[in-house]
């Protein structure tokens, strides 16, 4: 077996036999548009970088059980060839598990759907990623430096151990890479807690940490004579909906990076530049009640999600420059972007008009979840006949995430996985048609309820007893829905989709903003660009350049709860009010 490009001893790295810092910032393929890769990995090269890492999300990839696609935006391959060209080493963390405040933690719904014991030895979990790791590593295998490539790091599984302590299951994975060809040096990362380092780890693989300020804990912790590597230095931090917008200065970042490095360690910046998780891919905490993370990932990181530089920018540079026997790269200028614009918000129908226009994929006496419908994310609709008494209230089992009900044109009100699971029914008794609408909000991305199912869980009481016979409706995946045939004029105000089309000379950045609109998702040109929500921090949605067109561009917009008047073109980001942060 040919031998690895990098080793450690005695505390040192070495490349090729020679003393070697690794200086590295993630960049994420998945959360930038693929035409903007190369843009993205030169501004790392000029920020001093000469390691760029990135996790490879699994559920990216393998979003129908046994159907892989490594094209386009997913062609991974592509992004490392890119970063090689470029001067950068890799150090590709490729799963099963990323967190990475991304959906389900990078882990596949339907296998969470259909595995209890993720992350384990579980013989099912195991066959899912053996599978995965057939299909993905020959992406990888040949791009190693052994054979010309840059890939020179490859991580097993991530933060393990904060989560569990099934030790076999770390080796699985180790030998699996090993058996299928990467050869290149194995690490881990956990946080800087002895029993994190302890269940983190497994023999063959050099231990790295994770902390926005902990240098010491990890000289400490540190085994074997391992080198002192941060593998995920946090310069930002990453926010939920309702929360403020987390930044981190550029004197506290550098104040931990150079501590780092005058003990001799090596870096990676998490995030040198966040990018966006576009569509519905952002994650979810809960601690206590659920936090749903937003649309961007800017994660307040050196290198912004449109790719404009900052101060944390030009304090990295100067403390990587030291360490390389060139000049680096001259810096990037900024991006240009679109004109400030505002155009009229058109709409088109109401929420529940674009719900029965989609056909019934299922019928049952009780709702069915996400997992068994074979949804991955965004809106499913559950609709019954019912008849109450008078006073009687409707009362949701485990609702995951939110719902807004309907007995049949009239809308009763919304609920919340977290709040209030009942709602008072008309208090005179009747009958009708009821329709809820229930919309995950992310899927938990880290600790004990990743691959929490999603829907309505438990069954929908009337009073004290069931309602049973439910038929299933499904939003289109990605795809901005469209309503067919005549519809009544939607009153200004209301929930439901508008269209808007906005004139634009040339493809260039833009930002957009929904003002007065309250909850929903926006499509350009037919892509999702995510999910915007009054309760903020983030106002604006990034809209990359590749995704418009000269001409005349369309936004389509999906409200829940109350669509405004106009679309606002930006020239520049609002994430919101501000909170000084450091992760722990």
């Amino acid at each position: 077996m040919s031998s690895a490009s990098l080793t450690w001893r005695d505390g040192q790295l070495f490349r090729g036999g020679e003393p070697h810092r690794i200086l590295s910032g993630a960049v994420h393929y998945f959360r930038i548009h693929p035409d903007q890769w190369e843009d993205r990995l030169r501004r790392l090269a000029a920020m001093g970088a000469n390691t760029v890492d990135t996790y490879v999300a699994w559920n990216f990839h393998e979003r129908t059980e046994g159907e892989f696609d490594f094209t386009g935006w997913r062609d991974v391959a592509r992004f490392i060839r890119i970063a090689g060209a470029i001067g950068l080493d890799v150090f590709v963390r490729p799963s099963p598990y990323i967190c990475a405040e991304w959906s389900n933690g990078g882990i596949p719904f339907w296998l969470a759907g259909r595995v209890r014991a993720l992350r384990t030895s579980d013989a099912g979990f195991l066959a899912a990623v053996d599978a995965w790791y057939d299909a993905l590593i020959p992406q990888l295998e040949p791009l190693q430096a052994v054979h010309g490539g840059p890939i020179r790091l490859i991580q097993v599984e991530n933060e393990y151990g904060s989560y569990g302590s099934d030790a076999s299951y770390l080796a699985h994975l180790r030998d699996g890479l090993r058996a299928r060809g990467l050869v290149e040096m194995l690490t881990t990362a956990d946080g800087t807690t002895a029993d994190m380092v302890r269940n983190g780890s497994v023999g063959g693989s050099m231990g790295t940490f994770t902390f926005g300020t902990g240098v010491a804990l990890a000289q400490q912790l540190r085994r074997d004579g391992q080198h002192l590597m941060c593998s995920e230095l946090w310069g930002g931090w990453f926010d939920h909906w309702g929360e403020q917008h987390h930044v981190r200065s550029a004197e506290s970042m550098i104040g931990t990076v150079s501590e780092l490095l005058d003990a001799g360690g090596s870096v990676s910046v998490y995030m040198a530049h966040g990018g966006t998780n576009f569509g519905l891919w952002a994650g979810a905490n809960h601690d206590g009640v659920i936090q749903p993370t937003v649309t961007s990932y800017d994660s307040d990181a050196p290198i912004g999600e449109d790719g404009t530089l900052n101060a944390k920018f030009h304090a990295l540079r100067a403390a990587f420059a030291p360490y390389h026997s060139a000049p680096l790269p001259d810096v990037p200028e900024d991006p240009e972007h679109q004109p400030a614009a505002s155009v009229p918000l058109v709409p088109t129908a109401s929420l529940l008009e674009v719900v029965r226009a989609q056909l019934v994929v299922a019928t049952a006496p009780q709702p069915l979840s996400y997992e068994q419908l074979g949804a991955e994310d965004g809106i499913v609709a559950y609709s019954a006949d019912v008849q109450f008494e008078a006073d009687a209230e409707l009362t949701l089992l485990e609702l995951r995430d939110r719902a807004t009900i309907f007995l049949d044109d009239e809308r009763l009100g919304t609920i919340e996985h977290d709040g209030e699971q009942s709602l008072a029914l008309p208090t005179a008794g009747g009958a009708g048609r009821l329709t809820i609408v229930v919309e995950s909000l992310g899927r938990i991305n880290y600790g004990p309820l990743t691959g929490e199912h999603k829907g309505i869980l438990g069954g929908v009481l009337i009073g004290r007893r069931f309602q049973h016979g439910w038929e299933h409706r499904m939003l289109p995946r990605d795809v901005a829905p469209t309503q067919a045939g005549d519809v009544a004029p939607v009153p200004a105000g209301t929930d439901g989709l508008a269209t808007a089309s906005v004139t634009v000379s040339r493809p260039l950045d833009a930002w957009i903003a929904v003002p007065g609109s309250a909850k929903g998702m926006v499509w350009l040109n037919g892509f999702l660009l995510g999910r915007y929500w009054e309760r903020g921090p983030q106002v604006t949605l990034y809209a990359p350049g590749p995704l418009w067109r000269e001409g005349d561009n369309e936004i389509v917009v999906l409200d829940t709860d109350r669509l405004g008047a106009t679309v606002e073109i930006r020239e520049a980001p609002d994430y919101g009010p501000r909170e000084e942060f450091v992760g722990s």
